[in-house]
């Protein structure tokens, strides 16, 4: 096996996209997806019986697409990632069965890896067809092949809202913070809902919203009071925790109360507050925990990183603290095979032992489990 530049291929399915990609090292040579997400939209969310038969009907088309587009074969892969937890239990064990019928075929090793933590791999990515990008300074430049000292990660996406210390992407990830009930991206999907858009509710809203005034409705921002923050000094229980629960809450509220009234619900304009509520807490208590951590570098992944008012905040807010932020490109925020061989090349690289055939998908894996 070529430690150096790994020939390795990724494979995620744990929710409702089918990815297979293929990285050479850190080169993004291919990020093929197959979606199965206007089969859930007529049930407002994800059907977890439907996504794990999407998956099985996807990936044999997917797998052949990534390797054509790659212009290679199966048997030139250095060695086979997957996604074993996080996820839908279903979903999940389509991808691991897949992978592991794979390796016992070819006879490539074969890494179990964590798919938040792939969030963070894909930030590597550099050249191909997919690379990320550094867009605060200080200082600019392309994505490192290896993570800098003092790195962070801000992970926002449907199921999960979390930052994270780096100290090694192959075995040593520190979770500070993380919402206590709703994701974000949850969050997004029950107001677009409450406000009759569909889903998935984060592009909706993201939309509507540069249409809306976000001053015109104050709504909560959650765990900001003092006896949630403390200080840096003596922190508070949730000093570096996110909550949307309320947020929500208050959402349903406001539309119950136009309603009431008799007047039309300024659909917009709740849309652009709920956001800037959203992304105001997010950002300010990311950046708290960086400033507090040591923390000079982060990458952003997830994919609720695709919302364009968190891209602008984040890096409004990263920049005037003297933190660099990279962004991966919009195709690599939401799950994808490319983030999943990206952080399987890392654990090629760092010599990191195979986690073999005799492993079992894990839907609850805590992120500060990088492989299994």
């Amino acid at each position: 096996m070529n430690r150096t530049q790994p020939l390795v291929l990724g494979i995620e399915s744990s929710c409702d996209e089918t990815g297979v990609g293929i990285v050479r090292g850190t080169e993004l040579l291919t990020n093929t997806v197959s979606s199965s997400m206007e089969e859930h939209v007529r049930f407002g969310g994800v059907i977890p019986e439907i996504a794990s038969r999407a998956h099985l009907d996807a990936f044999v088309p997917t797998l052949q697409e990534a390797l054509a587009e790659a212009n290679v074969q199966l048997a030139d892969i250095d060695a086979i990632a997957v996604t074993s937890g996080p996820g839908l239990a279903g979903a999940l064990m389509v991808g691991v069965c897949a992978a592991k019928a794979l390796a016992v075929a070819t006879g490539k090793p074969l890494y179990a890896i964590n798919h938040l933590v792939a969030h963070v791999g894909v930030g590597l990515l550099q050249q191909g067809t997919g690379t990320a990008t550094s867009v605060s300074t200080p200082p600019a430049g392309s994505p490192p092949e290896t993570l800098p000292d003092n790195m962070g990660a801000l992970l926002v996406s449907g199921g999960h809202t979390e930052i994270l210390r780096i100290r090694s992407i192959t075995d040593d990830v520190e979770l500070l913070g993380s919402t206590i009930d709703d994701a974000a991206g949850e969050a997004y999907d029950k107001v677009a809902r409450l406000l009759g858009l569909g889903y998935p509710g984060g592009p909706a809203i993201d939309k509507l919203a540069r249409t809306g005034n976000a001053k015109a409705i104050r709504f909560p921002r959650g765990l900001t009071q003092s006896k949630y923050m403390g200080t840096a000094e003596e922190p508070g229980p949730h000093r570096y925790d996110w909550s949307f629960s309320g947020l929500k809450t208050a959402v349903a509220r406001c539309v119950e109360q136009f309603e009431a009234r008799g007047e039309t619900v300024p659909v917009a304009d709740i849309a652009a507050a709920f956001q800037e509520a959203v992304v105001d807490v997010i950002t300010s208590k990311a950046v708290l925990a960086c400033r507090e951590n040591g923390i000079t570098e982060v990458l952003l992944g997830g994919g609720v990183a695709a919302n364009s008012r968190l891209r602008q905040l984040t890096e409004q807010r990263c920049s005037a603290a003297g933190i660099r932020l990279t962004v991966p490109p919009l195709s690599l925020c939401t799950d994808n095979g490319a983030m999943v061989a990206a952080l399987g090349a890392q654990l090629v690289m760092a010599g990191v032992e195979p986690s073999g055939i005799g492993f079992a998908p894990d839907s609850s894996m805590p992120v500060t489990t990088v492989s299994a």
